[in-house]
């Protein structure tokens, strides 16, 4: 499947329809994928969550038309599928930092515009080169520590950081009850595809029915078929940014050529004793199936 051809028609008709309702649904439908995997292609792909993006260029094209009609707002916000010119002027001001009625009489304020997204697949280079293997892994119980975060505008890029600093300063780990062995997961779960609200978990396997003390959570996950991905070995220094850019192969070279599509709506690395070491690696756990073909 080429997935640079079935993004950008969905990044098309989303300019075309930008005063129609959209969902994430439909999208996806357009795509030829599931909704979770259209969710997570688009979001490494493009650089932004697929509703994020449509709000964006949403916001953009009403104020194009602020500058250069003399339309009402809430004639424009109404056009462009806001529901209460109230929330228009929220997420205006959120994004460009002045209500629609300044941006329209202002000269002084900076334009800056959320430009359509053109995939060029070939802009993805590469150069990572990682180990995959396919395992079944049995169903497992987790007790960790939650964090609720978003994948909007970069919001999870900061949080996320924050969260595993306090997890290995303050020792939180020590606070998990009999865990079966001392492997750490950062498991990503509860995705809200509309919002890019999702859960982010740090925390280790227990038994199943282990009682999880005041302020941890404790989670089960089914069996389910996994792509698993061992990042390159690096560097402290360049640990980080190893794991990012395997993340993005994943999705803009292994995917794409791969007959599989993300299954569920988790994911999680695996931390474990090679983390101690100076070269640096930790494994990428992806639920997969066989993606469905279209007639």
């Amino acid at each position: 499947m080429d997935y640079e051809v079935c993004i950008q028609r969905t990044l098309d008709y989303i300019e075309e329809n930008l005063h129609e309702r959209i969902t994430l649904e439909e999208l996806a439908e357009l795509a030829c994928f599931s909704p979770f995997h259209y969710h997570r292609v688009f979001h490494f792909l493009v650089g932004e969550s697929v509703m994020d993006y449509v709000r964006k260029r949403r916001l953009t094209h009403a104020a194009i038309r602020l500058i250069d009609s003399d339309e009402k707002v809430i004639d424009i916000a109404l056009d462009l599928g806001f529901q209460y010119q109230e929330s228009f002027n929220r997420a205006f001001k959120k994004f460009f930092g002045v209500s629609p009625r300044q941006y329209r009489n202002t000269t002084f304020i900076p334009r800056s515009l959320h430009q359509k997204a053109y995939l060029n697949m070939s802009s993805f280079t590469g150069g990572i080169s990682m180990e995959m293997k396919l395992v079944t892994k049995p169903a497992f119980n987790l007790i960790g520590y939650e964090l609720k975060t978003r994948n909007t505008d970069g919001e999870n890029n900061r949080e996320i950081p924050k969260f595993w600093v306090n997890y290995i300063q303050n020792n939180l780990g020590a606070k998990i009850p009999n865990p079966l062995n001392r492997n750490e997961l950062g498991l990503c779960t509860d995705y809200n595809m509309t919002t890019g609200e999702f859960v982010y978990i740090i925390g280790m396997e227990v038994a199943e029915g282990t009682p999880a003390p005041e302020g941890l959570t404790y989670r089960s996950f089914p069996e389910k078929e996994y792509a698993v991905f061992t990042t390159p070995k690096a560097t402290e220094e360049n640990f980080p940014s190893t794991i990012q850019s395997t993340w993005v192969e994943i999705y803009s070279k292994w995917f794409p050529n791969s007959g599989y599509e993300q299954e569920g709506t988790l994911e999680f690395e695996l931390y474990d004793e090679r983390c101690m070491n100076n070269e640096k690696q930790i494994d990428i756990y992806i639920p997969v199936k066989k993606q469905r073909v279209k007639a």
